[in-house]
């Protein structure tokens, strides 16, 4: 005779959820004496960071009057309040709706209006918001001496309620690259099992490494890497303003094993003087460089391998969303070009078509994955939600590859793909060919309406300093390469292109100035 354990839903007496508050005490309880943040001038160990903490959620409590489920809206550059204030709001419950600190007052307003908050956090440099934040009834608290006279006051804290991990504890709003900007709603759960999934794939977030944060962190995954070491017991360095100069400084420095940057900032960066970059490529001790946020342009790869050594740079594929998707990892960058690697541990992707069907591989379909870091949904909007998670699927509309070993490449966005004459043509591909000719740095293809073909195909390109490529150059190399349909039939040369800060590119405003051009 056979007997069963019956399991019950409830979980058991001793589960305690996963939050980032959770997290940061339990680093301080092992090493309270150790540097935690620092941003060149103040540092805080992690003793310090757990009791501004505590008090940053007494603050909400008892000077905000938060509930659980209520919003703060924080605009603020990176500064070293930052983390303190998303993990010590969202200890008592609060979802911390972290804003472009550069938003117009009529882009703020209305994001205001979609996420309700009942406070707003702001920096000094961002004082201009208050007026905006006043006139819709909302009150203020400014970092500074305010702040810090609310954190003094606020010693002893209330009792906070209980959080549960499933519980959202930021709100990001996505960049507007293809439309409205859309509150995406993060857990608790889903970050700090995608600190855990960070500290295996990249090797640079253990108790010995120290961290060097560059990216703005109202930006998911800004925010995300800043913060990956203070959950793993690690050290991190804020930078308030990351020009290249600076940045090259401190990885000569030799403090760091680690950084994530943008395409952007290793553009910057490779355009340094020789004896600056040689004066960091000697001293360094980095063990992982991690790109992320825009398609990193194999030019840029093999600029960086050669300026500090092989086995280090990682890039990493995923969005707001789904969080981290896969990396392409040192051992496979140069030899799989274009490719974003293989699936990070916990995540499934598949590549569907039209009807659902996984494609086979070498053809296209749009990537769906699940894993235990996906969003809880867009705020106020469950249509959205409703097309981006699918029976547990999440999609962000990304049209991609998959060769006989595994490795994923992104073709484009489903909503660059462009339909000329009736037939798909997929941006990325001519971009690659573009790219290969000389005297060429960047390269964004576009759509642009055609009443004979529907969309017509424009590409603008960015040239090298002193170098002068053809339009006939590209052209020709395209019709080499490329079937007809797939030929640009215009051209424009810029200096750069239109990004947001986080480094992605606008291929909307692209697209506009080609129409308007097309127009005149």
């Amino acid at each position: 005779m056979t007997s069963s354990l019956k399991l019950e839903p409830a979980r058991p007496d001793a589960f305690r959820s996963l939050t980032l508050g959770a997290g940061l005490r339990l680093a301080a309880q092992r090493d309270p004496g150790k540097t935690a943040l620092d941003d060149g001038e103040r540092q805080l160990s992690y003793a310090e960071l757990a009791q501004r903490v505590a008090s940053c959620a007494a603050v909400g409590v008892g000077t905000l009057g938060l509930r659980n489920g209520d919003v703060v809206a924080l605009l603020a550059p990176n500064c070293i309040e930052y983390p303190e204030i998303v993990i010590g709001l969202s200890d008592c419950g609060a979802i911390v709706a972290t804003l472009n600190p550069r938003l117009s007052a009529a882009e703020l307003t209305a994001i205001l209006a979609d996420c309700a908050p009942r406070a707003v956090v702001l920096h000094p440099e961002c004082d201009s918001a208050a007026e905006v934040a006043i006139a819709a009834g909302i009150r203020v608290l400014r970092i500074g001496d305010e702040y810090e006279a609310a954190l003094a006051s606020a010693a002893a804290a209330p009792r906070l309620p209980v959080v549960d991990e499933c519980q959202p504890f930021a709100m990001s709003y996505t960049s507007g690259t293809t439309g409205t900007p859309k509150g995406v709603l993060l857990s608790h759960r889903s970050r700090m099992l995608t600190f855990m999934a960070m500290a295996m794939e990249y090797g640079c977030f253990g108790t010995e490494d120290h961290f060097l944060a560059l990216a703005p962190m109202y930006h998911g995954a800004g925010f995300v890497f800043a913060c990956a070491p203070l959950m793993t017991g690690g050290s991190c360095t804020i930078l308030m303003q990351a020009d290249a100069g600076r940045i090259a400084e401190e990885l000569g420095s030799g403090r760091y094993s680690g950084v994530f940057m943008v395409p952007t900032h290793i553009h910057r960066l490779l355009q340094l003087p020789a004896p600056l970059l040689a004066q960091a490529r000697a001293r360094h001790r980095l063990k992982t460089v991690i790109s992320n946020a825009a398609a990193l342009s194999q030019p840029l790869k093999e600029g960086m391998v050669a300026w500090l050594g092989e086995g280090l740079l990682h890039e990493t594929y995923g969005s707001t969303e789904c969080g981290i998707v896969s990396n392409i990892r040192p051992a496979d960058l140069l030899r799989k070009p274009g490719s974003v690697g293989t699936p990070v541990w916990g995540m499934e992707v598949e590549l569907r078509d039209a009807g659902g069907a996984v494609v086979p591989a070498g053809e296209v379909g749009e990537l769906f994955c699940r894993s235990p870091y996906s969003f809880n949904g867009y705020l106020n909007r469950p249509r959205e939600t409703t097309e981006a998670v699918i029976d547990g699927w999440v999609t962000v509309g990304d049209l991609a590859m998959r060769d006989s070993e595994g490795f994923i490449r992104i073709v484009d966005r489903k909503k660059d793909m462009i339909i000329s004459g009736g037939v798909n043509v997929y941006p990325a591909e001519v971009e690659a060919v573009i790219r290969t000719v000389q005297g060429v740095v960047d390269v964004a293809v576009v759509g642009v309406p055609d009443a004979e073909w529907g969309e017509r195909i424009h590409a603008f390109v960015v040239p090298a300093a002193g170098a002068a490529p053809l339009a006939e150059q590209i052209i020709s190399a395209c019709r080499e390469r490329l079937a007809g349909f797939k030929v640009p039939r215009g051209l424009t040369f810029v200096e750069e292109f239109p990004r947001n800060p986080s480094g992605k590119l606008l291929k909307r405003e692209l697209r506009e100035a080609a129409a308007t051009a097309a127009r005149a």
